[in-house]
């Protein structure tokens, strides 16, 4: 019987036969974007193009129509990250496999995303990602106070402080990911209902979140600027991520992700206002 060698990117998932991979499209385990080669191809070409899997490579997407958002497809063309299948690809495999896709392709990680599922699985994954990213920045910033630098060097009660500090921040660095992740989550979905955005339930919202935040945390191992660079990814990828997610405008995904900040913003400027006015006021 011919068998095909099957690729997810530049990771191999193994060979199968025309029937084992006709079965795992119709499960998830293989997508139509997998590229396939057998003996006697010139080069290696997507899954879908195989005309035996024409198919069983999930039902066909209709056209896109005037104004809908690119990408949106039915529940059923979800194929899912790797992270979602990872008993098959194995776990470290299926973690640099979606930490990959959502960082360099986010459009079409989200696009195939499920949307629904449970929140355990993506915890997991965010758990992973922004444990590591915090816990080795937190490691730079213990390791250069104890150079003397960015410290008081002539102040060892405040450098034993500091350092007494980020010991601390490394141990609740898990706790400090699952709440900044149901907060933000929570707040930017009611934002995203505010602007007329949410087309999903909030287990969608807090999913693309997850692996938003679990794919850009670990860019926090960048010495000096890694916080900066993972924060602004992280907010590039929950605004792609709503709008394929939910299926609505990038522009209204875009207003929810910084209606928070707009309106923290707006609110400190107005007490600062008020209080400049009222001091003025006490002068005269």
């Amino acid at each position: 019987m011919a068998t095909i060698h099957v690729n997810r990117g530049t990771t191999s998932l193994g060979v199968f036969s025309e029937q084992e991979i006709r079965e795992g499209l119709g499960v998830g385990r293989f997508a139509p974007t997998d590229i396939g080669w057998r003996e006697g191809m010139a080069t290696w070409q997507p899954l879908s193009q195989f005309p035996e899997f024409g198919g069983a490579a999930g039902p066909s997407v209709p056209p896109v129509q005037p104004g809908a958002v690119p990408g949106s497809t039915a529940a059923a063309g979800r194929t899912g990250l790797p992270w979602e299948h990872r008993q098959e690809r194995g776990f470290f495999n299926a973690f640099i496999e979606t930490l990959t896709m959502v960082l360099t392709r986010p459009a079409e990680a989200f696009s195939v995303m499920k949307r629904e599922g449970g929140l355990v699985e993506p915890l997991i994954y965010a758990l992973i990602g922004g444990c590591i990213g915090g816990i080795i920045s937190a490691l730079f910033s213990l390791g250069f106070q104890s150079m003397g630098l960015f410290a008081d060097k002539n102040n060892s009660f405040a450098a034993m402080t500091g350092m007494g500090i980020g010991v601390g921040a490394i141990i609740m660095v898990p706790v400090f990911v699952v709440i900044a992740l149901f907060v933000g989550s929570g707040i930017v979905h009611l934002c995203l209902m505010i602007v007329g955005g949410a087309n999903k339930p909030f287990e969608t919202t807090f999913r693309v979140f997850a692996f938003s935040q679990g794919s850009a945390g670990p860019l926090q191992i960048i010495p000096i600027c890694g916080g900066l660079i993972s924060g602004v990814w992280a907010l590039v990828c929950n605004c792609i991520g709503l709008a394929r997610a939910h299926e609505t405008d990038t522009g209204r995904a875009v207003l929810a992700v910084f209606l928070p900040l707009i309106v923290c913003c707006g609110g400190g400027l107005l007490v600062a206002v008020m209080f400049m006015g009222a001091l003025t006021a006490s002068h005269h």
